[in-house]
């Protein structure tokens, strides 16, 4: 088994009153997309900047290649920041080659343009892109050093469906070249699409870990059927099925399929709006972290 790219062991961050994160250890082999998920304010944020050596832990540590962070790590790691302001009157290809100029070594511009489909775009301003452009032309700045870890911060909020799935194909692409990612996102269908590893953090702790399918498999039977509350009598839940009862339906996990349709139907439970499905990664992030609002 490889040796780890990062290691994250019994890592503390306080700040007044507030405890943000609170002894989360992971590690990360080399050559997968690593996703920290988790609700607001879980301490998922916090962690992530003190892996990209942004901010100072109170106590424990990062490793990178078994070494504390440092000037190997600053070489070999990119970022993707949630937000990030670009020079303005600067083209595409203008602002690729500033950043490119911070570093050693690294990846031909050309190169690069037409990794992240930006070679159409290559004059263009700044200030004229798109969301989804200008997400394509972050990521690009983000592999100007040819990074060896790869650090992607929430990195399609605010993008339409087309441009977000558009994003996934070019992270999978730099995937395939065995390039270590470490990815957080709210978006569920994200991290099971991208992901070969999870953790879930919530209240500064790590609350689950693993590959998104294991994990689904240890929390949920085999299949989940959904029925409006409306078309649940009130006699029915007492019925020996495992319910999850939501504001808006009742949620039924089940690895008989067939037995427990024949159930609702003695029961008199309607079934025309019923639907059945597997269970995803936002089920399994629901039951974990509660379904209460957070600021």
């Amino acid at each position: 088994m490889s040796a780890p790219i990062l290691e994250v062991r019994d890592l503390l961050k306080q700040y007044p009153g507030v405890t943000a994160v609170n002894g989360i250890s992971f590690s990360v082999p080399p050559g997968i997309c690593f996703g920290l998920l988790g609700p607001n304010g879980a301490g998922k944020t916090t962690t992530i900047e003190i892996m990209e050596g942004i901010l100072a832990p109170t106590g424990g540590e990062v490793r990178y290649r078994g070494e504390p962070l440092g000037a190997r790590f600053r070489e070999e790691a990119g970022i993707l920041f949630q937000a990030t302001a670009l020079q303005n009157f600067l083209t595409v290809r203008q602002s690729l080659a500033m950043f490119r100029g911070l570093y050693q070594r690294g990846r031909d511009i050309d190169e690069l343009l037409k990794l992240c489909s930006l070679e159409a775009l290559a004059g263009r301003d700044n200030r004229k892109l798109s969301g989804g452009q200008l997400q394509r032309l972050l990521l690009a700045i983000a592999l100007v050093n040819d990074p060896q870890v790869l650090f992607l911060d929430e990195p399609t909020t605010g993008l339409d469906p087309q441009a977000r799935r558009n994003f996934w194909s070019l992270i999978r692409s730099i995937k395939a070249q065995r390039k270590t990612i470490i990815l957080t996102t709210h978006y569920m269908e994200e991290a099971e699409i991208l992901c070969d590893e999870i953790a879930i953090v919530d209240r500064g702790r790590i609350i689950a870990q693993g590959a998104p399918g294991a994990l689904l498999r240890q929390h949920f039977a085999e299949v989940l059927l959904e029925l409006p509350r409306a078309d649940f009598p009130s006699a029915a839940r007492s019925l020996p099925l495992q319910l999850i009862d939501t504001e808006e339906r009742i949620e039924i996990t089940t690895d008989d399929l067939d037995a427990t349709l024949r159930t609702l139907i003695a029961a008199d439970v309607p079934l025309r709006n019923l639907r059945i499905r597997p269970a995803n990664l936002e089920d399994l992030f629901l039951e974990l972290t509660g379904r209460e609002l957070r600021a």
